[in-house]
């Protein structure tokens, strides 16, 4: 007796003889995502990670005291990321530690009318704001993208952007604990099966994007004698390079330099500001990044078709 061929079937489910039959099938690593219910685990992962971008708004900008030494950036990071952790959540004016149940993303907040329990403090309405909206982005992502691993890493990026965002436009600064451990996530995101970069795609542009930051800090400070672009803009640049690569990191630092730009102009004439008045680019960077993580495609093929691209 001839046994027939085995071949691939066209969904890679396993391997298929010349009747039709599937033998034993090929693992799925997408398996865990696929769910019944997965807009609805992405709008509550979203609510709970938003939680998690509260801490790290709040925690972040905190003063310490730098330290010293070759190795000064890696205690600084350290430092960073243990405060992540330590202490427990807590009440800012009567340090009493948050219980649980007291700790629900946005429902606590609700049913908490904005207040401590323990001390009656006003909590600001930004936390149920932040999380609301990680939620809804990640939510978005869900309905649009559907279960894939490269959803999953959109949503992380996206979280990130809006941490480093907020965290710019009070403090003017983009903390290592972010960008570093971004740039690292990315760059492996690239390794996965199915990635839409290569890994020598993402390292490039993330190299790229590091160093024409470099270059234009080098640049603006010789002209004008004063520091331009910080060192965190220049790892935000490598943090979008690794995720979005070359093409989608230069359509994000485009369009935060033209709403930089407008953002300026509007500063200068409605609040009298002269043009050294400084803007923080992180807050760009992060609104423009998470543009184009759900339109960046299409602005691509818009812009291709109108230069005959």
């Amino acid at each position: 007796m001839i046994t027939p061929p085995l071949s691939l079937d066209s969904r890679g489910a396993g391997p298929q003889d010349a009747r039709g039959r599937t033998g034993m099938p090929l693992p799925d690593w997408t398996l865990p995502l696929r769910t019944p219910d997965f807009e609805v685990a992405a709008l509550l992962f979203g609510l709970v990670f938003g939680s998690f971008a509260n801490v790290c708004i709040h925690r972040l900008p905190r003063d310490h005291e730098p330290a010293t030494g070759r190795l000064a950036w890696a205690i600084d990071l350290w430092r960073q990321l243990r405060s992540l952790v330590h202490p427990p959540s807590h009440c800012p004016l009567c340090g009493r530690t948050i219980r649980p149940w007291d700790n629900v993303p946005v429902l606590s907040w609700l049913v908490l009318r904005g207040r401590c329990r323990s001390c009656g403090a006003r909590i600001a309405w930004r936390y149920p704001a932040v999380e609301g909206a990680n939620g809804a982005l990640w939510l978005a992502l869900a309905v649009t993208r559907g279960p894939r691993v490269e959803t999953v890493l959109a949503m992380l990026l996206v979280t990130a952007l809006l941490i480093l965002s907020l965290i710019d436009l009070e403090h003017q600064l983009l903390p290592d604990a972010i960008t570093l451990p971004g740039i690292v996530v990315g760059l492996a995101a690239s390794l996965l099966p199915g990635s839409p970069l290569r890994p020598l795609e993402a390292a490039a542009a993330a190299a790229g994007g590091y160093l024409a930051f470099a270059a234009l800090a080098w640049a603006y400070r010789k002209v004008r004698g004063v520091e331009g672009l910080g060192q965190g803009d220049w790892k935000m640049a490598a943090l979008l390079g690794a995720f979005l690569g070359w093409q989608k990191m230069l359509l994000t630092v485009f369009l935060a330099a033209v709403a930089g730009t407008l953002m300026g102009l509007a500063v200068v004439v409605l609040r009298g500001k002269d043009m050294r008045y400084a803007l923080p680019l992180g807050a760009f960077l992060g609104a423009a990044g998470v543009a184009v993580v759900f339109f960046g495609d299409v602005m691509l093929v818009w812009y291709r078709g109108l230069f005959g691209g």
